[in-house]
């Protein structure tokens, strides 16, 4: 990897590119909004396949417009013909049809470092997918994803059942690797306590791989598009070559700060958005050769 100022050697250069597959947020604290804002902070180049727009903002959504399957395929053939993609953030699939195309997608193009958010209920309680998607989603994207990073609530949508206690997580990452998951990045961000625990399970024989991910609650009324946000560094990370554990201990680390710089900001009057801009990086490149 290199920066700007080794444009002189002769050898072509590119920089990193992550495609973000998701909803558009007019709000901008969430969705591609978040994602883009979040692949330039860490210095790669960001590029979007729109699934949905939204009329949101930070005290929820006002309305969902979909963008035809048809379309959707369209979008990704349009950039990964072209320009490429090292990495690549799935969020908002709301519809069956949706959830094919990017199951598509993968297949034809052979998209690499796939990180699946499973977006499902927004920040406001806002239900963002079709029940009957829930299982196509399992079945379809699970197997293709490098990663999958639910929510507490998400992760109870998907196994049928609430979970309220950090005790929980390792039998729900074992449950979710088992319905065909390759690695899961389990969120406890919303259960109660003064330590916020994180959990990455990673397939692997004979048993599967365990990284605990624990910080301090940071006090903040401004949680919206954290999601979105950290699934997306964990992509960049990906896209710039780190390793899935280094990618995602990386991306936790750089949305706390995220979390704290933004805590006493007001924008808007529910919950806003991280600091994006906390610590911009400049654009890296990386060296075609052959």
């Amino acid at each position: 990897m290199s920066h700007l100022n080794d444009l002189a050697h002769p050898d072509v250069w590119r920089y990193p590119r992550v495609l973000s597959i998701a909803g558009s947020d007019s709000g901008g604290g969430a969705g591609i909004q978040a994602d883009l804002k979040t692949m330039a902070a860490l210095g790669c180049y960001g590029m979007t396949a729109i699934t949905a727009l939204t009329a949101q903002n930070t005290l929820g959504v006002r309305a969902i417009h979909a963008v035809p399957a048809s379309f959707l395929k369209e979008q990704i053939a349009a950039v990964v013909e072209d320009i490429g993609v090292d990495a690549v953030k799935i969020g908002m699939l709301h519809a069956p049809d949706i959830v094919e195309a990017v199951a598509w997608a993968i297949d034809t193009y052979r998209l690499p470092n796939v990180v699946l958010d499973p977006v499902m209920v927004a920040t406001s309680g806002d239900t963002l997918i079709e029940p009957d998607t829930v299982q196509r989603l399992v079945h379809e994207l699970f197997p293709r994803a490098t990663l999958v990073t639910p929510n507490l609530d998400e992760a109870g949508l998907l196994l049928g059942r609430a979970l309220s206690d950090a005790s929980e997580l390792e039998a729900a990452a074992a449950e979710l690797l088992q319905r065909g998951a390759r690695a899961v990045l389990l969120k406890g961000g919303h259960l109660s306590g003064e330590v916020v625990t994180d959990l990455l399970a990673i397939a692997s024989e004979p048993a599967a791989f365990w990284v605990w991910l624990r910080g301090e609650r940071i006090p903040s009324p401004n949680l919206h598009g954290t999601g979105c946000t950290l699934s997306s560094a964990i992509a960049s990370y990906l896209a710039l070559g780190q390793t899935l554990e280094e990618a995602v201990q990386s991306a936790h680390a750089w949305v706390r700060q995220a979390l704290q710089a933004g805590a006493h900001v007001r924008l808007g009057q529910g919950s806003g958005p991280l600091n994006h801009g906390w610590a911009p990086q400049p654009m890296q490149l990386r060296r075609i050769t052959g």
